[in-house]
């Protein structure tokens, strides 16, 4: 007989999962489920710290910060100016008449006394003889008069005369001298006033203008009655007319030197000194007049002519210099914003001295100790914190 086991048909059964399993299975799923959720929490929460930093960190202002310094030289100051020469005399006739002669012409150096035209006045010698007669005439009844005062005199003891004859006789010699001294003062008026027929140099200088010419018809006197026949200027120094602003008229006092430069001798320069001032403020101009002397002994510098002159200005102890982009003009007039000690903000009323463009001089309300904020944000007030973007650096100081 066959020994194989025998087949069956039955249908073969999965056993069941235990209960336990299911279990585990459970609690790990939840756990990773909350896991997951636990990490996603802190996640954001982490993000919405970041978010808040960050916003905080972007709603406080960076702001760079100097410090102001004192100028080591002070400001140049670069004034346009004029020359003149030093002594400047118009010549005038003082007889009406005819130029009979000149002797100089422009650019002739001349000396005082020197004879420069001569006028010829033929009405005035009319004049003098006339005065002449009228002095002899003067001295011919002065000389009766005292011989018939004289005789009256002698009468006046002899009881023949009254008196008042004698004082009258007396007193009509008296009149008749009288009219001698006026006589001849007329004929001695007469002779100073042809001595101006010769033209003179008042002083040693240059003729530097000359108006008329041999024949023309002078009249005597200036302004609209004569012309002016030369002029005759002292070239040997010059004096310099600038105006100086108000604002650096105190620095520009006597006995300070400039600089003097021409057009027609660039690269050279000339010393001037400042010799008066006007001591007055022009309301127009808001200038003072300031009159300085140059030395011309080479005579290179003209008279009438255009200069540059160049003030060195000394240091002000007390005053500091900033950049312009540091001011801040409000309400509250011209502040600078400062970093106090404690890191906030601290507007400072200040003045300004001078401007010298990209940085201004500041005359009272700063220090250089103090640190002062370069281009402050729109909206900064007292009291806000700011952060510095980077070391602090000091303006130059030279601007």
């Amino acid at each position: 007989m066959s020994s194989e086991p025998a087949i069956t048909n039955e249908p073969v059964t999965n056993q069941p999962v235990p209960r336990r399993r299911l279990v585990v299975i459970g609690v790990v799923g939840i756990a990773v489920a909350v896991l997951v959720v636990a990490v996603g929490v802190a996640l954001r929460a982490v993000d919405a710290r970041n978010l808040k930093t960050w916003t905080n960190a972007q709603v406080i202002p960076t702001v760079n910060v100097i410090h102001p310094v004192s100028a080591a030289t002070g400001p140049t100051l670069d004034l346009p100016s004029h020359l003149e020469a030093y002594s400047r005399a118009p010549i005038f006739a003082r007889v009406s008449g005819y130029l009979k002669s000149w002797n100089v012409d422009i650019g002739a150096p001349v000396k005082a006394g020197q004879l420069l035209a001569v006028i010829e006045s033929p009405e005035l010698d009319q004049q003098l003889l006339q005065a002449r007669a009228d002095l002899a005439s003067a001295q011919a009844n002065s000389a009766l008069a005292g011989t018939t005062a004289k005789r009256w005199q002698a009468l006046l003891g002899t009881d023949s005369v009254a008196q008042q004859e004698v004082d009258e006789r007396t007193g009509d010699y008296t009149a008749k001298k009288a009219a001698v001294a006026a006589a001849q003062a007329n004929v001695d008026r007469l002779l100073a006033t042809k001595g101006f027929e010769r033209i003179l140099a008042p002083f040693d200088g240059v003729v530097t203008a000359r108006d008329t010419d041999v024949g023309a018809l002078i009249n005597a006197g200036s302004g609209g009655v004569g012309q002016e026949l030369f002029t005759v200027s002292d070239v040997k120094q010059l004096r310099v007319y600038v105006q100086v602003p108000q604002s650096y008229a105190p620095d520009v006092r006597s006995g300070t030197t400039a600089t003097l430069s021409v057009p027609e001798y660039p690269g050279q320069h000339f010393t001037a000194r400042v010799i008066a001032s006007a001591d007055s403020v022009n309301a127009t101009s808001g200038t003072t007049l300031v009159q300085l002397l140059v030395d011309n002994a080479n005579g290179k510098l003209l008279p009438g002519g255009f200069a540059s002159l160049q003030f060195k200005l000394p240091v002000q102890a007390n005053a500091v210099r900033v950049p312009a982009s540091a001011l801040v003009f409000d309400a509250r007039g011209l502040t600078v914003a400062t970093l106090g000690a404690n890191g906030q903000v601290v507007f400072k009323k200040v003045t300004i001295n001078r401007d010298f463009g990209d940085s201004v001089e500041i005359g009272s309300g700063l220090v250089a100790s103090d640190r002062v904020i370069d281009t402050p944000p729109d909206g900064l007030v007292d009291g806000d914190h700011v952060q510095v973007a980077s070391a602090d650096k000091k303006v130059a100081a030279n601007g």
